[in-house]
């Protein structure tokens, strides 16, 4: 029966960014009740997960970028020999896992994923597109909820907000008492989890001498810059050459 398995053998290079993508997770919220529009707690587990691909899940990809139900993950490892039907089942049945243990559910979620090939010069275009996409969904988030305080149905709000641009909703946000850009960061641009070197002193008491080691450590960071401003992409930057170097 061998022979009746269907199998792709679709093959990449690394590098590659992998991008996890939340199925149905409105269905999962609402039965949770998590605050509108946004859930801090939700947030802090879709941080956990992408923390958890990075350090327990057997690879070992650069960054990891969330926001919403989505992660995007920077891989230059060669995953599985850079077989896509594996790189994408493994990672997001781990992160699906993941979730599903971090928020305590009776009922699994799931996860899709996709696979892009990039260059390093690929990198600051694609996650200054994806925290681009943050930005319209932080708006259209805030917008929706404002509505439904108001009295309209969910239907009747996208209905509303649907050929409205970025101007006119955060004026609608405004007006309502809503200042946007003063909302907390990992709303607005997501949260990116990294590795940083850290020092740590100690002390050799047969040399009778100070000592200094150097350990890598997990940050989640919920106050990132902007990856289109300078700032943004020197971290960035900085970030893949650390990982050049190691």
């Amino acid at each position: 029966m061998k022979e009746r398995e269907i199998y792709a053998d679709l093959r990449t290079l690394s590098p590659i960014i992998v991008r996890l993508d939340g199925r149905a997770f409105h269905q999962v919220t609402d039965k949770l009740n998590f605050s509108e529009p946004f859930d801090e707690k939700f947030s802090d587990a879709m941080a956990f997960v992408t923390k958890g691909l990075l350090i327990d899940a057997g690879f070992a990809p650069v960054f990891g970028y969330t926001f919403s139900d989505e992660i995007s993950l920077y891989f230059t490892e060669n995953l599985f020999l850079g077989r896509v039907e594996k790189i994408d089942s493994v990672l997001a049945s781990f992160a699906s896992s993941c979730l599903t243990i971090a928020l305590e559910l009776k009922e699994p979620v799931s996860f899709d994923a996709r696979v892009i090939p990039v260059t390093p010069d690929h990198v600051l275009p694609y996650l200054s597109w994806r925290q681009q996409e943050a930005w319209r969904n932080h708006m259209n988030g805030w917008s929706h909820k404002l509505l439904k305080d108001e009295g309209y149905t969910s239907q009747e709000a996208a209905s509303m907000l649907h050929a409205m641009k970025a101007a006119e909703l955060h004026e609608f946000c405004f007006q309502r008492g809503v200042n946007l850009a003063m909302t907390p960061a990992w709303q607005r641009r997501g949260i990116l989890v990294y590795r940083t070197v850290v020092e740590k002193e100690g002390y050799n008491p047969k040399k009778g001498e100070k000592t200094v080691t150097t350990r890598r450590v997990v940050t989640i960071d919920k106050e990132i810059p902007l990856f289109g401003k300078e700032d943004g992409e020197e971290l960035l930057i900085q970030l893949m050459r650390d990982e050049r170097q190691k």
